[in-house]
């Protein structure tokens, strides 16, 4: 296995980044990738009700996870660890890889409430009840494309895993049509995983087939870590919450960009494996409030 990167970007974020023409601006937003938890990005993760979590499991697919629990589950523990107090529920495609002591993991916290965000990636050490995260990278992202939510309350009760397959049903589809938000989590081998956020109007997805979907990239941080880690392997796990109803939709194929010639981009993404969950103890989310952002998208 080829030794990590030195610096934040790898080859494949180097070379989108020279694709798009903007290395120059890459590298001075890279400089805010961290390697320590500040006081700051620890209180932020003790105020969070859950974390996405994406990694690799057994087999090799990737794959992104939503861990839910009251506000402290999630703590930083000095400026090189974070814990967390509960892993996946029963029937997760990650269970068994985030009860592995060396699993590498990418984690993002986003708040609805305040529209903050902060991806923090990492080596996972097994704990009581839970796991760790020898910290890697620490981040913050602008709150663009970023929907506003308040909580309501817990979900009471719920079936757990309802659903597998190898592509998506006719009710999946409407779920991927009608999503605002998605997660999707990547990996480059020695540098590791990432999970990082989507968002955009409702059908902002779109689904060519049951097994293919497709979405545009927005302007963002220029770092095109995703894109990058797509580049390098084209292995990606999605994930779709229902934030009114506590459903999970997760996905798990291959992902590519197309670059076209106006300087807009396309990720098309290959469904191989399908997991529909409705798990208790999900916290439920009111209607959201669009970001601002999204009347001026450019693709």
């Amino acid at each position: 296995m080829q030794a990590p990167t030195p610096g934040p970007y790898h080859w494949g974020a180097l070379a989108v980044q020279d694709r798009v023409g903007v290395r120059d601006l890459a590298e001075h937003v890279g400089r805010s990738i961290g390697t320590g938890v500040r006081d700051v990005a620890g209180a932020f993760l003790g105020l969070q009700p859950h974390l996405v979590v994406g990694a690799a499991d057994g087999a090799g697919r990737v794959w992104a996870t939503l861990l839910t629990g009251a506000p402290g589950f999630v703590r930083a523990t000095g400026p090189d660890r974070i814990v967390v107090a509960s892993g996946p529920p029963a029937g997760d495609p990650l269970a068994e890889a985030l009860a592995t002591a060396g699993t590498r993991i990418g984690t993002i916290a986003l708040d609805p409430r305040t529209r903050r965000r902060m991806r923090l990636n990492g080596t996972l050490a097994v704990t009581a009840g839970g796991f760790a995260v020898e910290v890697e990278q620490v981040f913050g992202n602008c709150p663009k494309y970023l929907q506003r939510r308040q909580p309501l309350e817990p979900a009471r009760r719920g079936p757990g895993v309802v659903r597998r397959g190898n592509a998506l049903t006719s009710g999946q589809r409407r779920t991927v049509r009608g999503a605002d938000t998605f997660f999707v989590a990547t990996t480059a081998e020695a540098d590791g995983a990432d999970a990082s956020h989507r968002g955009g109007l409702p059908g902002f997805v779109e689904v060519l087939s049951p097994v293919e979907l497709a979405w545009p990239d927005y302007a963002g941080n220029a770092m095109f870590l995703t894109l990058g880690n797509l580049t390098a392997d084209p292995r990606a796990g999605l994930l779709f919450p229902d934030w009114e109803n506590g459903a999970v939709l997760q996905l798990s194929g291959r992902a590519r960009t197309e670059f076209r010639a106006d300087g807009s981009r396309r990720t098309r993404f290959r469904v191989e494996s399908v997991v529909e969950s409705v798990h208790p103890g999900r916290l439920l989310w009111s209607t959201p409030e669009y970001s601002p952002h999204l009347g001026s998208t450019t693709r």
